[in-house]
Formats: structure tokens, C-alpha cells, sequence
């Protein structure tokens, strides 16, 4: 078999999900025996102080025997973060407007507590 017929073969249906620095990749593939299944590709950006990038990939293989169980479990998990925290997040990486505030109490109970150190003394 040529190596494009093997390409469109195996991926008989796609979709991306954009996240920040990480891509969801979703993708149905054909098994030899032509059946099918599916893989999760999560792929995250990494950026070098030079400048340069790399990525990193995690893939899961999904075949149809396990897709009941999968979306159930997935069902019942996504509801119980959804109903015991919302769907704001709360980590402050994600926010894409955060600044931090040195006005709030934490920050000022944070610099408060600091000790003032001149370099003399050391």
C-alpha cells in the first residue's frame, strides 16, 4: 500500500480543540482489520529563553469496546467538578486579564511580614 493511501486511511475523521498553550487533538483512526477507534492527542508548547520551542505529546488510544464506560466515567467527572466548583476558574494562570493586585490583604500581609535586610549587615 502507498504511503498516502496508509495517511488517508488512517485518519478517517478529525478534530482540534485550542486550549492556551495546549492543542487537543481528537482524531478516528482505522485498525488493519478496518475497525475503528479513536485517539487523544494533548500536545503543549514549551518556549526555551532562547527563543526556540518544543512540544510535548501525550497520546490515548480509545477503541470502541471501552466507549460507553469512557464517556460515563468522563460524564460522571466533568459534572462533579462542575457542580462542586463551577465553571469559573479559579486558577489565576488561566485568567487571561490577571494582574496582580499588591493592594489586597494577602500581598500586604505578605510584605508586612518581610524583614527589611541591608546588605551592610551581612
Amino acid at each position: 500500500m502507498r504511503e498516502n493511501d496508509m495517511l488517508e486511511k488512517e485518519e478517517i475523521f478529525s478534530k482540534v480543540l485550542r486550549a492556551g498553550r495546549r492543542t487537543y487533538f481528537f482524531d478516528v483512526r482505522a485498525t488493519k482489520a478496518d475497525d475503528y477507534y479513536i485517539t487523544i492527542t494533548e500536545s503543549k508548547k514549551f518556549t526555551e529563553e532562547d527563543g526556540s520551542f518544543h512540544f510535548k505529546k501525550h497520546k490515548i488510544y480509545l477503541y470502541k469496546e471501552d466507549f460507553s464506560a469512557f464517556a460515563e466515567i468522563l460524564e460522571e467527572m466533568t459534572s462533579y467538578v462542575l457542580n462542586h466548583k463551577g465553571e469559573e476558574v479559579i486558577s489565576e494562570r488561566h485568567q487571561k486579564d490577571f494582574k496582580k493586585e499588591y493592594g489586597s490583604d494577602k500581598a500586604e500581609t505578605q510584605r508586612s511580614s518581610f524583614t527589611d535586610i541591608d546588605f551592610d549587615d551581612i
